[in-house]
């Protein structure tokens, strides 16, 4: 069974590219070990996508 982390008390960031009014990207969570929890800006009580780190990592890899 896989279990998604309790995230009420998750503290988000935004890009440091996202625009000035802090839409049009997504936020990620820090404080899941092996886990990225991962959110629309513009819907932040929307559903949150649990990436594990080892993918999100490639992800992150490959904009580069």
């Amino acid at each position: 069974m896989n279990h998604s982390p309790e995230l009420s008390t998750a503290h988000w960031r935004s890009s440091s590219y996202s625009n000035a009014s802090g839409g049009e990207c997504v936020q990620v969570s820090d404080g899941f070990p092996g886990l990225i929890p991962v959110r629309d800006s513009k819907n932040p009580t929307g559903p949150t996508l649990i990436i594990q780190a080892p993918v999100w990592n490639a992800f992150i890899s490959s904009l580069k």
